[in-house]
């Protein structure tokens, strides 16, 4: 298990409106990552904050670019560096 980092990354397609921001949380609950999701003002983006340990991080960025059933991902943007800490779960809407 690596030290904690955290992954800050956009999600641009048709992110809006099909349960992205609720399925991205339960991947991120699964993985055992903290931080949050919220829809972008920009109706075609979704932005993300997770901290956790390096491994898990990989594959939550690999599943956003899969996105839900509904979902088309058209770019991931997405970049890393050292985990706050200041987040106790994952959230939906909360900075």
């Amino acid at each position: 298990m690596g030290e904690r980092q955290r992954l800050t990354a956009q999600i641009t397609g048709r992110v809006q409106g099909v349960g992205c921001r609720w399925w991205i949380r339960s991947r991120a609950a699964e993985l055992n990552l903290t931080g949050w999701v919220m829809n972008d003002a920009d109706e075609r983006q979704v932005a993300v904050v997770a901290e956790g340990d390096p491994d898990d991080l990989d594959e939550l960025e690999r599943q956003l670019w899969l996105g839900p059933g509904g979902a088309r991902v058209e770019r991931v943007d997405a970049a890393r560096g050292p985990a706050s800490g200041e987040y106790l779960r994952f959230e939906i809407g909360r900075r």
